[in-house]
């Protein structure tokens, strides 16, 4: 499955950012969906996950209550709302797609993934 990650861009500290990623060439409702993000200099972290029915979701506690995943297996596509953002929230973030067994499994270890997209820049300006 191929995926593109679109929405990127430069916020200031409090607003808010959609961040999209499109998905092709497979049976988008096979996959549990997930959102990664990396800063410079950091490690690839686990942001937010969805399971294949969308019914069930998982959130980093670093943007628990400010960022909702949601998916749209109709249009193959997944969506990261993030509200509040915070400087922190600069990075690089990736959209990702795992194959699971249960339709109500919520991946969110990177081993579990495997197909990622490009990545899309956001930047909170303080």
């Amino acid at each position: 499955v191929q995926l593109q990650a679109s929405g990127g861009g430069l916020v200031q500290a409090g607003g808010s950012l959609r961040v999209s990623c499109a998905a092709s060439g497979g049976t988008f409702s096979n996959y549990g969906m997930g959102w990664f993000r990396q800063a410079p200099g950091k490690e690839r972290e686990f942001v937010a996950a969805i399971s294949r029915t969308g019914d069930s979701t998982y959130y980093a506690d670093s943007v628990k209550g400010r960022f909702t995943i949601s998916r749209d297996n109709a249009q193959n596509s997944v969506n990261l709302q993030m509200n509040s953002l915070k400087p922190e929230d600069t990075a690089v973030y990736y959209c990702a797609a795992g194959r699971t067994r249960r339709a109500t499994t919520v991946p969110t270890a990177t081993y579990e993934y495997g197909y990622w997209g490009q990545g899309t820049q956001v930047t909170v300006s303080s």
